[in-house]
């Protein structure tokens, strides 16, 4: 540019030659670069891609666009870069970006052609899984079972494992579900512990119990009945114990000799005695009560006598039946014989003997007749 003065008239005229002033290049505006998390906070594993945005970048065919990305476990393509989050550890992370333009070989290496962005994200750690536990049914009888069942959950869906122990019995089972056996638990509280742990080794645990009754007492012993012998095939002697009721009172000998703690209870009955036809009898007849205290005094003394049983076990007693018979009775330790068969009185024995199977045969002395021949005469 330049000035030409002319005068006048007493003018001064300026006159511009404007087609011999340089032409001035227009300045192109700095890029800009931004860029943008696709999420604030992932659990490891989770997708993250950081996009850039770019502003006032040439578009000229002769202009190169170069991005590049840098972060951890970053891989970038062109204005999007993607990071693999399976390799952090739980934190905060920067990505940062860059562009450059320029022609080839020359990008960034005059001002405003270059320019740089950072996108933050965080990485949360894993939240452990949550578990409950329960048991069905929560009460049992010993040696019975119970379903335990476990409800799990992991709040990243991650893959969960079971497992059981109990304080008590024994336990089973690899998924949400368990049997409990409580065979050889004593009587008492049985506490479950229900556990799950998720594929990156966080764990929880929860409890459940039952409670395992005590068994019922056993049964009060009860008296057992033996073998009866009978009376009416002897009627001459019809207290006698015969050889027919020898086979039986052997039989309970046996059972008195194996249960050593046990009593033997004889109890004698007889049938009703018709009273006497005649007012005057040469002897006294023995009531119905009378027989039957006999037969059992006597059955009592086959077994002592012949049998080895201690006396001190045996107990004689009559009873109401209206049979010609002796009931023989086993009463282990603990059985109340008055209880289990009611109705008998105790016999006396001081006022009863016993009798001998085999009376004594007594044997007669004959003298021999004389004999005188008549007189002759």
């Amino acid at each position: 540019m330049y000035l030409r003065i002319l005068k006048s008239s007493g003018l001064v005229l300026m006159a511009t030659s404007l087609a011999l002033l340089p032409m001035g290049c227009k300045k192109e505006p700095p890029i800009k670069l931004s860029c943008n998390a696709s999420a604030p906070s992932i659990y490891p594993g989770d997708p993250m891609t950081v996009t850039a945005t770019p502003e006032a970048v040439s578009t000229k065919k002769n202009v190169d666009v170069l991005y590049s990305w840098s972060g951890p476990s970053v891989t970038g393509n062109g204005t999007t870069a993607t990071v693999d989050t399976g390799s952090l550890a739980p934190g905060d992370y920067t990505v940062k970006g860059n562009v450059k333009e320029g022609k080839k070989g020359k990008e960034g290496l005059k001002p405003g052609q270059s320019a740089d962005c950072a996108a933050n994200f965080t990485v949360k750690p894993f939240e452990p899984p949550t578990i409950s536990c329960s048991a069905s049914p929560t009460t049992l009888q010993p040696g019975a079972s119970s379903t335990i069942t476990a409800t799990a959950a992991s709040p990243q869906n991650r893959p969960l494992t079971y497992s059981y122990s109990a304080s008590a019995g024994s336990i089973n089972g690899t998924g949400n579900t368990a049997m409990l056996s409580s065979a050889g638990a004593p009587p008492g509280t049985i506490t479950i512990t229900c556990n799950v742990q998720d594929d990156k080794s966080h764990s929880a645990s929860a409890t459940t119990s039952v409670d395992v009754q005590a068994p019922p007492p056993p049964p009060p012993p009860k008296t057992e009945t033996l073998c009866s012998i009978q009376f009416d095939r002897d009627t001459k002697r019809p207290t006698r114990v015969d050889n027919e009721a020898k086979a039986c009172l052997d039989e309970v000998a046996l059972n008195a000799q194996q249960k050593a703690d046990a009593a033997l209870v004889v109890v004698g009955n007889s049938a009703p005695i018709p009273p006497p036809k005649t007012k005057h009898h040469p002897k006294h007849e023995l009531t119905a009560d009378e027989v039957a205290a006999q037969r059992a005094v006597n059955t009592k003394d086959y077994l002592v006598t012949e049998k080895g049983i201690d006396a001190s076990r045996i107990q004689v007693r009559t009873g109401t039946s209206g049979q010609n018979e002796v009931g023989d009775y086993l009463v282990p330790a603990g059985a109340t014989f008055d209880n289990d068969v009611p109705g008998t009185t105790a016999v006396d024995e001081s006022t009863v003997k016993a009798q001998p199977r085999n009376p004594v045969v007594k044997h007669h002395h004959h003298k021999a007749a004389a004999s005188t021949a008549p007189a002759t005469k």
